[in-house]
């Protein structure tokens, strides 16, 4: 996220992107490959091949002997923070790219943190196999492994060497709390993958909406004038589309439940006016 002042917090970690790291040359200490390698944390055949790429400037001659600065090592350790992040050699290329033409990079950080960043807080969780299979009435993981396969297969479990990774703890709850209901443990595991199926169509409604009538109308590549605007929306739509979709479902939900409902209350009411006409 942009934090002001040239400099953006990536992983936690904030990471200077000021202009001054476009003259390498200008103020503070000087290092050798060598020392600049050892500071950043990496390697002399890394900063090496960086400079090829172009993701740093050459360094300042003193004779023989390659001067690097500050800001070599600045831009050392933002480089470090992107591959980190995800970023390949050739995306922070881009961006170094676009920094050097005026744009601001912490900006650009933002709006690419405000798309990826996690839309749920939930912490996953280890669970041991057995612990699992208790969860959902089994004595022996084997007898809920074709359901594991499938939770396996969508993601929401990871196999680990301690049991699985439970992705998301509130699903699995809920699958927990269907089968103490009476509910087989294959129909729950069925409605997960159809509740999957329908709600990655209501993501792509929401974000098929927001790219068609707000990103699309400022052109590509976007502006760089645009990307705070952008940013603000991509951070407004996390909660909006969350309280749609729980108010949109709270009403179908209740819709629902009122029809089957009343025809079962018809049926029974049905069925004890007859057995009292009958007595």
């Amino acid at each position: 996220m942009p934090l002001g002042n040239g400099k953006v917090k990536i992983n936690g970690t904030v990471v200077d992107v000021n202009v001054e790291a476009r003259h390498p040359d200008e103020g503070g200490g000087e290092y050798r490959i060598d020392e600049l390698a050892r500071l950043a944390g990496t390697t002399v055949r890394n900063v090496r091949a960086y400079q090829d790429r172009g993701l740093i400037p050459p360094p300042r001659r003193a004779g023989r002997v390659g001067l690097y600065s500050e800001a070599h090592l600045a831009r050392l350790r933002l480089v470090a923070s992107l591959l980190e992040r995800g970023y390949t050699l050739a995306n922070i290329r881009e961006l170094i790219t676009a920094w050097e033409s005026g744009t601001d990079v912490a900006e650009l950080l933002g709006l690419e943190a405000a798309i990826v960043a996690p839309w749920s807080s939930e912490e996953p969780t280890v669970v041991a196999a057995g612990d699992l299979a208790a969860m959902f009435g089994a004595a022996d993981p084997a007898e809920v492994l074709p359901s594991i396969a499938t939770s396996i297969e969508m993601g929401l479990l990871e196999p680990t060497t301690d049991g699985f990774v439970v992705r998301s703890p509130v699903i699995l709850r809920a699958g927990a709390e269907l089968v103490a209901a009476g509910i087989p443990l294959e129909a729950a595991v069925q409605l997960a993958v159809q509740l999957r199926a329908d709600l990655d169509a209501v993501a792509a409604l929401f974000v098929d909406t927001v790219v068609t009538n707000v990103f699309d109308p400022v052109g590509d590549p976007i502006p760089a004038s645009e990307i705070p605007r952008l940013t603000e929306v991509v951070r407004r739509l996390r909660p909006l589309a969350a309280e749609a979709v729980a108010a949109e479902l709270a009403v179908a939900m209740e819709r629902r439940v009122q029809t089957v409902l009343r025809e079962r209350l018809g049926r029974l009411l049905h069925e004890t006016r007859t057995q009292t006409e009958a007595s």
